[in-house]
């Protein structure tokens, strides 16, 4: 199983928005999109994830439900990723599709290795940066990756997160983490996926080739 170096992050005010915002992302080249609704009943986010695989498929785009397991199967999407308010990866396992993968948000160093001995295929380790609006949470930055990295001892796919831009690739990248997650930088300007890529050296041979157990 292959995870890709970049993943995009729906965002939109609404449902359609995050639709839309996904067809840009595609055409753009992004090669992984993560369904993020919030606040949308199950019937309404099971018709829009439809027609998200729609569109990613259309694209050989790899994609991601955020946050619910049935919709990820219902639909056929590459695989689910949990919040830590949501269930736990070895409840969810013997539900989904042999062929799916898990991924999971860590904040810390002891969530990591609850994560990593649960079997995860793939963690977000985040907030690299927070929002100005958002003094509550502590973030991570290079100093929080780079302890964390060296801490760990897997082969598992770590993937950074939290209001990243082009400037911070490389020194991410020199950190350890294997990839990163992007919504706000990507939403603005959908140009800046290739750029992203270029950064990442995220063709299909530079991504992240994971063995699952």
């Amino acid at each position: 199983m292959i995870i890709s170096k970049l993943h995009y992050i729906s965002q939109g005010n609404t449902p359609e928005d995050h639709l839309k915002n996904i067809q840009s992302a595609c055409t753009s080249g992004i090669e992984l999109v993560q369904l993020h609704l919030t606040d949308v009943p199950e019937a309404k986010y099971l018709e829009i994830a439809k027609a998200a695989r729609d569109i990613t498929f259309h694209f050989q785009t790899r994609l991601i439900i955020n946050g619910n397991y049935k919709i990820a199967k219902a639909v056929k999407a590459e695989g689910v990723h949990l919040e830590k308010s949501d269930l736990c990866p070895t409840e969810i396992r013997p539900h989904l599709h042999t062929w799916q993968i898990i991924g999971a948000t860590a904040n810390t160093l002891e969530d990591c290795e609850a994560l990593l001995a649960k079997g995860i295929d793939y963690i977000t380790l985040e907030p690299f940066r927070t929002s100005t609006k958002d003094s509550s949470t502590i973030t991570l930055g290079i100093e929080g990756y780079t302890a964390i990295n060296n801490a760990l001892i897997s082969e598992t796919p770590i993937i950074g997160c939290g209001h990243i831009t082009t400037d911070d690739v490389t020194a991410i990248l020199e950190t350890g983490i294997s990839g990163i997650a992007v919504s706000e930088a990507i939403t603005q300007n959908f140009d800046s996926i290739k750029q992203f890529n270029l950064l990442l050296k995220a063709s299909a041979t530079g991504e992240i080739r994971h063995t699952f157990n």
